[in-house]
């Protein structure tokens, strides 16, 4: 492989955040007229705190969860040994009596040891010690931070209070759409970065994902070792909260980790000259980092197993079908996250899809299983019957030993097994119920198109979402697999993870070091079949996978509809909104809310961009005798319910409130730019419910809007790739280099038979030309990002170089061509070479929370 090492230069930039002619701009503030807010060195961790208080409901409610948290530590490690060492156990199971003078009732305090007995106990027992230790230590590291975050935040609250002019009673209900509205007002005055005269929304997304952003394209290009073939389970994901841990531990913030600081990468990192020792270095780190965890490894699975116990405990005995229901795995949270999307954006997102995601995985209910299920639940719901009405007629039954046990064991045996019954009314469409969930999560593999009804898509989804019970059981293991996965996995990707953030890392002025991914550039990181052909100059290796950058531009458009991109970006947005109303327009005046067929999935955009009134006549319905009658009705209802509103006087009351709120459709996006796709909104206007509600509307549309088009780009993609040589791959082939060994091409031959997840690329031999999309964009000027007017920004970002060969091109323009591709690719199969890369320039929530449970009425 041919290599060119050089410095970290500037290089011409097609991407700015700053102003025209305000690239290299410098503030500069007389010292008299400088406010408290003034330059904040740290940007990052005060936009995150500012996020996380907003998020969090205000200073009091932060403060009342952290010093919980203590307590709630405490409480575990003490009740527990309280509960192994203090409690004659004897006399609890009465075993043993108890000789009373006054009474002959065993009271709960007969059974507690004394207090010299139990400290001995303790005090002999050398592992209680040990744990008691370990405990102790954590603790205090954690009271210690919490009083430096209650410093920190409470400077917080004071920046909202004194700059945003908010107080903390408005906070719950204000979104954070207008909060940072307010904080782009307010640096014209406070100056918080003296980089930039003015902030843009992309930049406070940047400075609060900029750690993120790594992850999500860690995992689009496959780099991270979460994907595992087991013997008997086959093709599996581990993700879980430990492994994500540690993950941001190396890479990020940990001691000797790639960045020295929140915002920049470390100089070493940016040069290609001496990638083959970083990589050494970081192997070395990862392998002191699996040996730590495993020596930590006893002390963590008991906390973990205490914690689930206490949490989880209460719960499956109130609910014992609480264990079946589903969650979103923290894998597809990742993989289904765009570029740029604040943790509420993307829970408000996947929230939307769960109960269409319920729906689909239920229709592959297992028919043997559901016979069994019901005959077991008859003989469980005799015996049941039977004891209870035994204590209705005597109560002293419940005396009898084992009685209570029985009852309460039986009644959640019926409760699982109901679990396994399907309804009666349920009508099987799984096609139609994945489009509708398609239009939510916004990332489908192809090839799960046209074969949701197979159980090889069932079993692929169901990695996205998981059980429950999957969940819990996968966090108390990660204790022992985690060291496993660190030692012998992620260390041999230490060469590709070194070239990764050295070739994908842009510095951006005023912001720093970012995932170039995060830029959402179409000509850096677009891919020509998800409608970025003639756009776009990526390379394979420098593509985004299954349309990540497009998706992501979209999303960050509409739900900021303020932010003014760069002109051939702006031009991309307007061409694919006007492509999208034009289409679908021409298609509603003939089509039927209830004509959603398989081969027209664009009926179903036709019907929701012709407005909700039009579906508010659909509902499920078990008396319709046409299943695909019905399947049509279950999916654009559910479509329909794209939030919480889902009955047709809300949603008409809804645009009855955006009306008067607007007044036109054309002014739409600029009441849009305070709602955003949260819910919680700010009281305005003469009553405090229309405000509410106005605010909420507006979000719903931005939210329906880009379902609309996240559906548009699938089609469009689908119907390209017909016809044409494609691959339905899981994944990118895995590169099996090692830190020594680079290849000199990029790989062409894939595993036809490999089924890893989810990475179905389909790269087009043709696409359509440049000329076949249109270019006016008057006819989406009324709509709800109709303001976006960008002017062309000539700034300047760096990018850090790495094996490169340079030529003269014409002009004498230097042009640098990559000769190999570090991380490995693939070239579409019949083709005689690899694709030439024309340049290769080179270059942390509700992850931290368990899965909300969302159950079905």
């Amino acid at each position: 492989m041919a290599h060119f090492d050089t410095e970290y230069q500037r290089l011409e930039a097609s991407y700015s955040d700053s102003p025209p002619g305000e690239e290299n701009l410098l503030m500069h503030v007389p010292e008299g007229a400088k406010s408290h807010w003034h330059h904040i060195e740290n940007l990052d961790l005060f936009f995150q705190r500012v996020y996380n208080l907003h998020q969090k409901n205000g200073f009091t409610c932060m403060l009342l969860g952290e010093i919980f948290e203590l307590v709630q530590l405490l409480f575990v490690v003490g009740f527990t040994v309280f509960l192994a060492n203090c409690v004659d156990y004897d006399i609890l199971f009465a075993n043993k009596f108890v000789n009373h003078t006054d009474s002959s009732k065993v009271t709960l305090p007969d059974a507690f040891l004394p207090v010299d007995v139990c400290s001995a106990r303790i005090r002999d027992n050398a592992f209680v010690i040990f744990v008691l230790i370990i405990s102790g230590v954590f603790w205090l590291h954690r009271l210690v931070k919490f009083l430096y975050n209650v410093c920190c935040y409470w400077e917080i609250r004071s920046f909202y209070i004194n700059a945003l002019k908010m107080t903390m009673s408005e906070l719950p209900y204000a979104t954070w759409q207008e909060v940072q509205a307010r904080i782009v007002e307010i640096q014209k005055e406070h100056q918080i970065c003296i980089h930039k005269k003015e902030l843009t929304e992309l930049d406070i997304y940047h400075r609060i994902l900029r750690f993120k952003n790594y992850m999500v394209a860690m995992v689009n290009k496959s780099l991270l070792p979460v994907r595992f073939r087991l013997p008997t389970l086959g093709e599996s994901v581990f993700y879980t909260r430990g492994l994500k841990y540690n993950f941001e531990l190396i890479f990020f913030w940990g001691p000797g980790s790639l960045f020295e600081n929140e915002w920049s990468l470390k100089p070493e990192y940016k040069r290609g000259g001496n990638r083959l020792e970083l990589a050494d270095r970081l192997a070395s780190r990862i392998l002191w980092i699996g040996i730590a965890n495993l020596l930590l490894c006893p002390v963590i699975l008991v906390w973990q197993i205490l914690y689930a116990f206490f949490s989880y405990t209460e719960v499956i005995k109130r609910e014992p079908g609480s264990l079946g229901a589903r969650c979103w795995s923290l894998y597809g949270r990742c993989y289904l996250r765009h570029f740029n999307e604040l943790d509420h954006e993307l829970m408000s997102r996947l929230s939307k899809g769960y109960k269409a995601a319920s729906k689909y995985m239920n229709c592959f209910l297992s028919p043997l299983l559901t016979v069994v299920a019901k005959n077991v639940a008859f003989f469980a719901g005799s015996l049941l019957a039977v004891l209870i009405a035994l204590t209705i007629y005597d109560e002293d039954v419940l005396a009898v030993e084992h009685v209570l046990t029985s009852i309460t064991l039986l009644g959640v045996c019926i409760t699982v097994c109901r679990s396994f019954i399907p309804d009666k009314h349920m009508v099987f469409c799984p096609e139609q119920l994945l489009r509708v969930i398609l239009a939510h999560i916004h990332y489908m593999p192809d090839h799960w198109q046209g074969n949701a009804h197979r159980y090889e898509t069932r079993d692929q989804f169901s990695q996205l979402f998981q059980y429950k019970a999957v969940f819990i059981l996968e966090e108390l293991i990660s204790p022992v697999v985690t060291p496993i996965i660190l030692i012998f996995c992620l260390r041999r990707k230490s060469l590709e993870i070194i070239d990764f953030f050295r070739n994908f890392t842009v510095e951006v002025v005023g912001v720093g070091d970012t995932c170039s991914f995060a830029q959402m550039d179409i000509r850096q990181h677009g891919h020509p079949a998800w409608m970025s052909a003639g756009k776009t100059e990526a390379s394979i290796y420098q593509q985004a996978e299954d349309g990540k950058t497009e998706l992501s531009l979209m999303h960050f458009a509409i739900t900021n509809p303020q932010w003014q991109p760069p002109q051939e970006t702006t031009q991309f947005i307007s061409q694919l909104k006007e492509r999208v109303h034009r289409e679908a327009t021409g298609a509603a005046s003939d089509t039927h809310p209830l004509s959603l067929s398989e081969s027209e999935p664009r009926s179903l955009i036709a019907n929701l961009l012709v407005g909700p009134s039009t579906l508010a006549s659909v509902h499920f319905s078990s008396s319709l005798t046409n299943h695909a009658a019905a399947g049509s009705s279950d999916g654009a209802s559910a479509l329909r319910s794209l939030s919480p509103i889902s009955s047709s006087f809300h949603l008409r009351g809804s645009l009855s409130a955006a009306n008067r709120a607007s007044g036109h459709t054309s002014t739409m996006s600029k009441a849009m730019a305070g709602s955003g796709t949260d819910a919680r909104t700010v009281s305005s206007g003469s009553s405090a419910w229309e405000g509410q509600l106005t605010s909420l509307v507006l979000s719903e549309y931005a939210s329906t809007e880009m379902s609309i088009h996240a559906l548009y780009m699938h089609e469009l993609h689908k119907q390209q790739s017909r016809g044409e040589l494609s691959r339905h791959t899981w994944h990118r082939q895995e590169s099996d280099e090692s830190s020594d060994s680079v290849p000199d091409e990029v790989r062409s031959e894939p595993n036809p038979h490999s089924r890893h997840f989810p990475r179905s690329h389909t790269f087009p031999t043709t696409v359509p030309s440049p000329s076949a999309i249109p270019t006016s964009s008057s006819a989406i000027s009324s709509t709800t990002l109709g303001q976006e007017r960008a002017s062309s920004h000539s700034s300047s970002q760096r990018r850090y170089s790495g094996p490169t060969t340079d030529s003269f091109g014409a002009g004498g323009k230097v042009v640098r061509s990559a000769r190999g591709v570090p991380m490995g690719g693939w070239a579409e199969e019949g083709q005689a070479a690899p694709r030439h890369h024309e340049t290769l320039p080179e270059e942390s929530s509700e992850d931290d929370m368990p899965p909300q449970i969302h159950k079905i009425a």
